[in-house]
């Protein structure tokens, strides 16, 4: 089997995981204890009953559950996710908007801790059994073990409270939420409004943004520094590494061309479950940063018990992980070519 038949097999078999997400989706939360309809509904009323059946009939929850399947399974594959039964704000707003955070937040942490990790990680593995070693592997660990809640609230007292270097939270100042500063440049492009934000509001986000980002990185980087560590110990003790060697090749190639590139396939399987999962957001680490994410709004939705807000969410979810296992499917064959497509 070629490339392209291995591609066209493996979309099909997208097509019918999507399809057995939805189907999970939609049966869990039908098996989920408590009414979202009575979340609306004074208990003390005199006309309880009759609210209740009224709410339903709105949000189509008296419907036959065929019925019921079939509306919700056209609503999420065309993108119409409906209102939220707390805010009766569409969800496909909201989401618009509270994506760009956590990409950001989630996407710049995931990005630098796999920098790092990597890096660190085969330099730990060529320098096995040294201090140097011994040193990043303690203080992985450490980090990787610490709650990130903790590690939060460590970082917001010392650098925000104490030497008022960064804000206490928030993505941007308060006053911005009613006075947004002025954009240095302003365009029409395609009908679309651009505009380029002045230096000075892009170093405060800076200083927003740099708390979270260092608090998600260092909790990450262990992950990585460690399976990195792992794997080249490995591919370090392989035929070919020690043939590289004789032949004088400068040990940078060596790690970085021969070694880590046969070591990466793991790797490989590990980002694209974080970037799969990148858009779930941390509620920990947006809850002590009043960082207005996707985190921060999952735990609201569980709390209230928002049905449609969560099916929507855990369905964008759903779809990034299948899309994202997909590209490393890909990948694979690219960085190892003993790897046939059949």
């Amino acid at each position: 089997m070629g490339l392209r038949a291995y591609i066209i097999k493996r979309i099909l078999y997208m097509f019918l995981l999507l399809f057995f997400v939805i189907t999970v989706n939609f049966f869990i939360f039908m098996l989920m204890p408590g009414d979202p309809a009575s979340m609306l509904v004074n208990p003390q009323g005199r006309f309880v009953q009759e609210e209740l059946e009224a709410i339903r009939r709105v949000w189509g929850l008296s419907d036959p559950i065929y019925v019921r399947y079939f509306k919700y399974a056209v609503n999420l594959l065309t993108w119409n996710f409906g209102k939220s039964i707390n805010t009766s704000v569409s969800i496909a707003e909201e989401l618009s908007w509270r994506l760009p955070f956590t990409l950001l937040l989630m996407g710049g942490s995931t990005v630098l801790s796999m920098i790092i990790g990597i890096l660190l990680g085969v330099l730990a593995a060529y320098k096995r059994g040294s201090r140097w070693d011994d040193v990043n592997v303690v203080s992985a660990l450490t980090f990787y073990s610490l709650p990130v809640f903790w590690m939060g609230m460590v970082f917001l007292l010392i650098f925000a409270k104490q030497l008022g270097w960064f804000p206490l939270g928030r993505p941007m100042p308060t006053e911005w939420l009613l006075n947004p500063p002025p954009p240095a440049f302003a365009f029409n492009l395609l009908g679309l409004n651009v505009t380029i934000p002045t230096l000075g509001e892009i170093l405060e986000r800076i200083r927003h943004f740099t708390l979270p980002l260092m608090t998600l990185t260092l909790f990450q980087y262990g992950g990585w520094l460690l399976l990195t560590r792992a794997t080249m110990l490995e591919a370090l003790t392989e035929d070919y590494i020690l043939t590289a060697k004789a032949k004088g090749v400068k040990i940078r190639t060596v790690l970085l061309k021969h070694a880590l590139k046969n070591a990466s396939l793991p790797l490989i399987t590990s980002a694209a479950l974080s970037f799969g999962f990148m858009i779930s957001g941390a509620i920990i680490t947006e809850t002590v940063y009043t960082w207005p994410g996707m985190g921060g709004w999952i735990y609201t939705a569980i709390n209230l018990r928002d049905y449609p807000v969560l099916q929507a969410i855990f369905f964008v979810i759903a779809l990034c992980v299948v899309i994202a296992n997909f590209i490393a499917d890909l990948l694979y064959g690219i960085i190892d070519p003993r790897i046939k497509y059949d």
